[in-house]
């Protein structure tokens, strides 16, 4: 079965990142002895403008599913859109993108 994705782009504006860490800490929680996936880790910009939340699993919905009330409640990231990808990465595979937050 090829690995799905929720891919969450969002606007942070500092280069603290403590409140990065602990939304991550949150999602870690969140997902930990679960079976819907784990969570992979981030990319922010240098200048902390903006960046890039990566986790995986077998069913990208039910992963979203877990995961959106714990980024929908974090004031850590703003303007946040998540990609659910359907497969590996490769060209053509099924992606849809969901508003996070405002």
């Amino acid at each position: 079965m090829s690995e799905q994705a929720v891919i969450v782009k969002f606007d942070y504006g500092s280069t603290n990142l403590d409140a990065l860490f602990e939304l991550e800490d949150q999602l870690e929680a969140v997902l930990n002895g679960g079976d819907v996936g784990e969570y992979d880790g981030h990319e922010i910009a240098v200048d902390g403008s903006d960046g890039l939340l990566y986790m995986y699993g077998p069913d990208a919905d039910a992963l979203f599913s877990k995961v959106s009330p714990t980024l929908r409640a974090s004031t850590a990231i703003r303007n946040a859109v998540a990609t659910l990808r359907y497969g590996s990465p490769a060209d053509g595979v099924r992606e849809s993108t969901v508003a996070v937050s405002g």
